[in-house]
């Protein structure tokens, strides 16, 4: 299969070369391992035993191996961060060694590394990186402030971005014939529950409930839904439900291995605001995980509003839920790339909502609402018009992330913007 450029290979390449270390972690199956061996002279899999003990009989090894070194899966043998460390501190040269990671390991590293190891996180394929059209909108131009034009044509449309929401951004899913895919995918979900689970230590006793948990995190996609709502929907009809510990430690350890991907709530500005929600929104690593769970296909998502039946409460349709997540994971990738970060607003009442804020380094910010629609009426924007008498000049840009066929800007100055037309 050919490689894919992905928009971390840019950052990747810069940093390496003026650091001597950097991590890549993110799930299974997302490319770590193919981006990092592009730039690595030397490729140390440590899904293999043998080199596992090699390393262990022999801790001088790792200096002799030629560079740059990538140490695959380094999180199964958790001593190599140390050794990796104590190079760095020894002064070796920028671009040395590359680890992936698919996990945090259940011992942690003596040591954080801060400082010293630089850590990206690579998500499944953003819609930019699926090479359906040529974005003509930067993220990073919007977060610049100079407030850029904003035009191109997309013949992507709503049809086609159900399609994407259940074709994977996982490459070698992606990869897949269409009606092979949700058979992989399925035996991904499997290899969560009845292996990965496992190998970071947990004994899962009842498959059945962390599947049905899994299932209604699915549904709860796009949402600020309560942990508590998303335990009440997984185990509806049962009598027994599983103590609040378990669920904790079903959450926690599927962020370890990077299948949660929640979206942090935004803490305000320079000028902070008082009334914010600090819940997380939910989202898995890729909608297509969220609708193979929840037994959806592109045709489901369209013809019906919620195919699921809505376990959890939510505004909107399903099909809506899952659009936002997979522009969520698009907007979070070009976000790091450009050095921002990205949360969500949600007053506590909930009387104002923007989907996306994506805030860079000094406080000021992009709003992105998220619409099903083709444009943007006054109606869609008016959550983002509150921002701006909020914070002022702190708000450098908005726009609606729409499914429509042009991007352009309001009379207002918003800007609508179809998907596949943003990229990094």
């Amino acid at each position: 299969m050919a490689y894919v450029h992905r928009v971390l290979d840019h950052q990747l390449d810069r940093l390496l070369t003026g650091l001597p270390a950097v991590v890549i972690d993110g799930p299974k199956a997302v490319g770590k391992t193919a981006t990092a061996s592009r730039r690595a002279t030397t490729v140390l899999a440590l899904d293999d035993p043998t080199e596992r003990v090699l390393l262990e009989a022999d801790r001088d090894r790792l200096a002799r191996l030629s560079k740059p070194l990538l140490i695959d899966e380094w999180q199964l043998y958790p001593a190599v961060w140390d050794q990796v460390r104590r190079a760095v501190d020894a002064g070796v040269p920028p671009g040395s060694y590359l680890l992936t990671g698919s996990a945090t390991p259940t011992t942690a590293p003596t040591h954080t590394g801060a400082g010293r190891i630089v850590r990206l996180r690579l998500r499944p394929m953003s819609l930019a990186e699926r090479g359906l059209v040529d974005p003509t909108v930067s993220l990073e131009g919007l977060l610049s402030g100079a407030r850029p034009p904003i035009g191109g044509e997309s013949a992507i449309g709503l049809a086609q971005y159900a399609e994407e929401i259940v074709a994977s951004g996982f490459p070698g899913l992606r990869a897949l014939p269409a009606q092979a895919r949700p058979a992989g995918l399925t035996g991904y979900l499997d290899a969560i529950v009845e292996r990965d689970f496992a190998e970071l230590g947990h004994v899962v006793r009842r498959p059945r409930t962390l599947r049905a948990w899994l299932t209604a995190y699915a549904a709860a996609t796009s949402t600020t839904a309560s942990y508590n709502a998303i335990l009440d929907a997984s185990t509806a009809g049962q009598g027994d439900k599983p103590a609040k510990t378990t669920t904790i430690a079903y959450r926690e350890t599927l962020d370890r291995m990077w299948i949660l991907d929640a979206v942090p709530a935004w803490t305000g500005s320079r000028s902070p605001m008082a009334s914010l929600g600090q819940a997380p929104k939910h989202h898995l690593a890729d909608p297509a995980l969220a609708a193979r769970l929840l037994g959806v296909g592109a045709g489901a998502l369209l013809d019906s509003p919620n195919p699921d039946g809505a376990p959890v409460p939510r505004d909107g349709t399903l099909l809506g839920a899952l659009f936002e997540s997979l522009v969520t994971l698009s907007v979070r990738t070009y976000a790091e790339a450009a050095g921002a970060r990205v949360s969500h607003l949600r007053t506590h009442r909930g009387d104002h909502e923007i989907d996306l804020i994506v805030t860079r380094d000094d406080g000021r910010m992009v709003a992105l609402e998220v619409k099903l629609a083709a444009t943007a009426g006054d109606e869609d924007v008016r959550h983002l018009h509150w921002l701006r008498d909020e914070v002022g000049d702190d708000l450098l840009d908005a726009a609606v992330i729409a499914t429509g066929p042009a991007a352009y800007r309001r009379p207002d100055g918003i800007a609508v913007i179809p998907a596949a037309l943003l990229g990094p």
